[in-house]
């Protein structure tokens, strides 16, 4: 699923060709933002500006176009630069076993090493998703992953068959879905969740309870880059941070024809 089961069916990214890891050269920092909670993963300064909430499952297609076409923007823009905080939660959607054999996988690795394992499980979905038809076939590919990040076979053997910790990924899902989020991968920026519905015959982004306005204009309800460096400059912008200076620039000039 993508934002919304509506959304998807209605919006072009299912075409686009995209992914790759996650960024493995940000790492966590210490503290909180006020829009997190315990059992978080998050990259980036706690005091950056926006705080960027990601609801996601590693056997989600549409979560993989997302860490392939637009999330290494976001690393090397708004995390690396210090204006968002980048929070990402554990959904069961898409192919549910798989996923939470993959996100038990990546709490086992060490804790730096989370979003790095993450990004591998999104790089080989298809190749997870073509093994799991075989006996085995999915353990190999996770045992794969695994080795890259240090663990042993006893290691491996003992955290994907870690009751405690199954349940504790179970959890994370349930959370999800008190929360309201009903698809993968879903938003939440500063505390409010950027919806997607139509609004006079367009599909458009809803926040905080009213179309998202940038520039006059309602954005359009898309899962691209162009779409989520427009959408997360304006949240820069807004809450005091500092935008590239071209990309304000340009807008600016097609604001003033």
């Amino acid at each position: 699923m993508t934002l919304t089961r509506r959304a998807m069916a209605l919006t072009s990214i299912a075409a686009a060709a995209l992914l790759t890891a996650c960024g493995g050269g940000s790492s966590t920092t210490e503290g909180t933002t006020q829009f997190e909670r315990e059992g978080d993963h998050a990259l980036g300064s706690v005091d950056a500006p926006v705080t960027l909430i990601e609801y996601a499952s590693t056997s989600c297609p549409h979560c993989a176009d997302f860490h392939e076409e637009v999330y290494p923007t976001i690393e090397s823009r708004y995390i690396d630069t210090g204006q968002i905080r980048f929070v990402f939660r554990e959904m069961l959607t898409g192919e549910p076993r798989l996923a939470q054999a993959g996100f038990m996988l990546a709490r086992c690795a060490p804790e730096e090493r989370y979003f790095d394992v993450i990004g591998l499980l999104f790089q080989q979905q298809q190749s997870i998703f073509q093994a799991a038809a075989s006996p085995n076939g999915a353990r190999n590919e996770f045992w794969n992953i695994a080795q890259t990040v240090g663990l042993s076979r006893d290691q491996f053997n003992t955290c994907i068959t870690d009751a405690e910790l199954r349940r504790a990924v179970g959890d994370a899902n349930n959370q999800a879905a008190e929360d309201g989020i009903d698809g993968t991968p879903r938003f939440i920026i500063n505390g409010h969740i950027l919806d997607a519905d139509r609004t006079g015959g367009q599909l458009v982004y809803y926040w905080n309870g009213a179309p998202l306005m940038i520039n006059g204009e309602m954005v359009q309800a898309t899962v691209d880059e162009e779409t989520f460096v427009r959408i997360l400059d304006h949240f820069v912008a807004e809450s005091g941070g500092a935008v590239e200076t071209e990309i304000a620039e340009e807008e600016e000039s097609t604001a003033d024809e």
